[in-house]
């Protein structure tokens, strides 16, 4: 229901039209699409991101099976691969956020 009113309130407002309340409203909605547009491509790129680094990391040390030797109870290994694959997702996160971030500074400028 709202969703109806918030493209009723976006689709409404001519380009051209006056500052007024509608192109508030037009700003804000926009901001909105971003904001829901760039978090469902954010979700994407860290899932991607989740599932294509452990594989890239094995792909990168041949001779170390890093699955093989965590389970073994091998801590530094554990260790070496956890904060690889968490500091990636971070830094993708990072950059997710600064583009959702800019998209809503464009929509309300």
């Amino acid at each position: 229901m709202f969703g109806v009113y918030l493209a009723g309130i976006v689709f409404a407002v001519e380009e051209n039209a006056p500052p007024s309340l509608g192109r508030e409203a037009l700003g804000i909605g926009w901001a909105v699409i971003y904001t829901v547009v760039g978090g469902i491509i954010g979700i994407a790129l860290v899932l991607g991101a989740s599932f294509l680094l452990p594989y890239l990391i094995n792909r990168l040390t041949p001779d170390i099976d890093e699955e093989k030797e965590i389970a073994r109870g091998n801590l530094a290994v554990a260790q070496y691969f956890g904060r690889v694959v968490a500091a990636s997702i971070l830094g993708v996160s990072i950059v997710v956020a600064a583009a959702i971030l800019g998209g809503i500074i464009a929509a309300l400028l």
